[in-house]
């Protein structure tokens, strides 16, 4: 009673002063003490890389373009039962897969299957992203229309803007690349899917100005990469390519890089970047190991698991760090302006 008395007696501005002081105070000591509070340092981004993080999965070797500089080229038909590609990505997912990407071949050739395995990855596992990597001849807006609600990231390879290098390079005979990229671009926006690009610096190309149409187009992502050689896919006569003719030199490749290094989302990676970054899963879920020396790879993770499959190849988990592999993956910045739009205008998009 005498506090009550004590403070009835205060002016009221000094007493509102203590009151706030007080509030401050309190603030400041639960930003200071509280247990895993914003002060906690941040996870180690290698912490978790004992778990196949992010995995690019080739369904299919099947593709429909013949690129002179492909390292995963069609030697196999064979694409695996859909009930045992279900039971490989639940597996996965266990093991603490975030982020898968299907690559090819032309994974759109099997749309259906498509379909299928971004439903099961979103629906039933909830992967935390899923993308594409497609050379765009077979995308279409109804497929899109159907099915964007399972699909975060789309990415369309492409190496020029020029038709006739298209052709030199193999990326088809009709030169519609472009506008189909384009057109494909506009139809990522109408349906919130995060559009990427993805471009091979080669003997074709190496000198071209892209900046115009990298900026037009707008992707959230471009990835720029050197032209490879894999022992065993491209690298001589005997395969069904020999890359060694489209390879550019030490500094051709950075006259590329130099060129276009101001775009925000310009992502490179050159050959030494590349190898052994990336967990790669072929078409029988075998581990893919391209690094230096012949391609190698491990038993199937249905038949031995996902730890003992990882054991049988290098996965180089600081490299794939290094190389900018974990990034704002999923869809929930969208929809925002790309970093890279420069102020494109929706007419741009009209082919």
């Amino acid at each position: 009673m005498a506090i009550i008395s004590l403070l009835t007696n205060i002016p009221a501005t000094p007493y509102l002063l203590i009151i706030v002081f007080s509030a401050v105070v309190a603030s400041i000591a639960v930003k200071l003490f509280k247990p895993n509070g914003i002060n906690k340092p941040p996870e180690d981004p290698l912490k978790e890389l004992d778990a196949p993080v992010s995995v690019n999965y080739f369904p299919s070797r099947k593709c429909n373009y013949a690129c002179g500089f492909c390292f995963h080229t069609d030697t196999s038909s064979y694409v695996l039962p859909i009930d045992e590609a279900k039971r490989g990505l639940r597996l996965l997912k266990e093991a603490g897969m975030r982020k898968l990407n299907i690559a090819g071949g032309e994974p759109f050739l099997y749309p259906h299957l498509l379909s299928e395995l971004l439903r099961y990855c979103k629906e039933e596992l909830r992967v935390e992203s899923t993308s594409i990597v497609s050379n765009g001849s077979k995308i279409r807006r109804k497929w899109l229309r159907e099915n964007f609600q399972w699909l975060d990231i789309l990415a369309v390879s492409c190496d020029s803007f020029n038709p006739e290098t298209n052709k030199k390079i193999g990326r088809g005979d009709d030169g519609g690349n472009v506008v189909r990229l384009f057109r494909i671009a506009g139809w990522c926006r109408e349906y919130g899917i995060k559009f990427k690009l993805n471009t091979v610096v080669n003997i074709y190309n190496w000198d071209e100005d892209m900046v115009v149409n990298i900026k037009n187009l707008a992707p959230f992502r471009w990835k720029v990469f050197q032209c490879l050689i894999v022992a065993g896919e491209n690298d001589d006569e005997t395969g069904k390519r020999d890359a060694r003719t489209f390879l550019v030199t030490d500094e051709q490749w950075r006259t590329f890089c130099d060129r276009h290094k101001h775009i925000p989302c310009y992502v490179p990676e050159d050959n030494k970047s590349m190898a052994s970054s990336y967990l790669l899963l072929d078409e029988h879920m075998c581990f893919l190991d391209k690094g230096e020396g012949m391609m190698t790879k491990s038993e199937s993770i249905l038949k031995v698991g996902i730890k003992e499959a990882m054991k049988q190849v290098v996965w180089d988990k600081q490299s794939f760090v290094e190389r900018g592999g974990i990034y704002h993956w999923d869809r929930s910045d969208m929809p925002q302006q790309s970093v890279c739009s420069g102020g494109s205008s929706s007419k741009e998009l009209e082919w």
